[in-house]
């Protein structure tokens, strides 16, 4: 007989609620569009929110696939008295910087690059940057993005050879990259984005584009998703993409 699925205790069931309601709430996605990604029945979905029903495992792995966060937290570890008041290290992978090196990299970015569906649009999402005392780095995390299966989280490495960020993505060994340089005084960061293009299917074509981080209070009334034309904010956007490239912070070699 297969084994009953592990259900959380009420502590944990209690937190991964509470984080699955700001997911919503930040993406403005409905608790049925959340139910039909995770591919559970909204009547458990809103049993587990509502306390009650514990989560199981499967659920909790289902909604964190559907939202592409981590949504069960370990027992923080009491940071080592050796780095008290000194900022703790990045592993030498990421580039072995300490936290107070990379502070002035944390915060909120509207995160603007070419819609791959639209030649003539941008897509644009927030990104948050902040120190993550489990990982000893920095890590990112996706948000307000119109394609919500497809939002990212990783770390995020700062090498002092290069002079330049990279954000990485890293599930069951599938990459996504971001590289970028970062305007010291503005802000702003600009770079490239390389991935993968969702297809027909199974059909997954690999893609680079100009991408560019603005720290959110560069734009008054951000707008987030497919941004075409029309829209107040996208010849701001669209300047900074050009600027990726005239400047040029990226270079694509003609074919």
């Amino acid at each position: 007989m297969p084994a009953p699925d592990k259900q959380l205790s009420a502590e944990q069931s209690r937190q991964v609620a509470d984080q699955i309601r700001e997911e919503i709430a930040r993406r403005r996605i409905s608790r049925q569009a959340l139910a039909e990604q995770a591919k559970l029945s909204l009547s458990t979905l809103e049993k587990v929110l509502g306390g009650r029903r514990p989560f199981t495992l499967a659920t909790t792995v289902r909604l964190e696939q559907a939202l592409g966060v981590s949504l069960r937290k370990t027992p923080e570890a009491p940071v080592p008295a050796a780095f008290n008041g000194n900022g703790d290290v990045a592993p030498d992978g990421l580039g072995a910087y300490s936290r107070r090196a990379v502070a002035w990299i944390e915060g909120t970015y509207v995160t603007v690059r070419p819609s791959f569906g639209d030649k003539d649009a941008i897509f644009a999402y927030r990104t948050e940057i902040v120190w993550d005392a489990m990982a000893s780095s920095l890590v990112f995390h996706e948000s307000e993005r119109q394609d919500a299966a497809f939002t990212q989280f990783g770390e995020v490495a700062v090498p002092n050879q290069s002079g330049h960020i990279y954000l990485v993505t890293n599930r069951h060994g599938q990459h996504r990259l971001i590289t970028v340089a970062r305007l010291a005084i503005s802000g702003e960061m600009y770079g490239i984005i390389t991935t993968l293009l969702a297809g027909r299917g199974s059909l997954l074509t690999p893609i680079a584009a100009p991408i560019a981080y603005l720290p959110i209070k560069m734009v008054a009334n951000p707008t987030f998703g497919r941004v075409s034309a029309d829209d107040p904010n996208y010849a701001q956007y669209r300047q900074h993409l050009r600027r990726t490239t005239d400047e040029p912070f990226a270079l694509f070699l003609p074919r």
